[in-house]
């Protein structure tokens, strides 16, 4: 367990875990014909995929640049989530 931790591979299996949470939620909007758009939904899981990144750096050992470029990316992703959740 601990070297889940130590290679990162944890961060990438909670990334994986992000993805298919992304397919699976579109392929039930479109079942049912409800839910929030691709775009939306992506802005709101791709802020959480860059915090679940810069924490993969940060468990191997990466610089400081590495981790401040996936925090950087997070805040993007969730400054879009805001304005796409405020226009509606």
């Amino acid at each position: 367990m601990e070297s889940l931790f130590a290679s990162g591979r944890i961060a990438e299996a909670i990334a994986v875990l992000v993805l298919v949470e992304f397919v699976l939620i579109l392929a039930l909007r479109r079942r049912l014909g409800r839910g929030p758009s691709a775009g939306a939904l992506a802005a709101t899981l791709l802020a959480g995929l860059c915090l679940v990144m810069a924490l993969r750096e940060a468990l191997v050992g990466a610089g400081m640049a590495a981790i401040g470029m996936w925090l950087a990316a997070a805040l993007v992703a969730h400054a879009a989530d805001m304005l796409l959740r405020f226009r509606r």
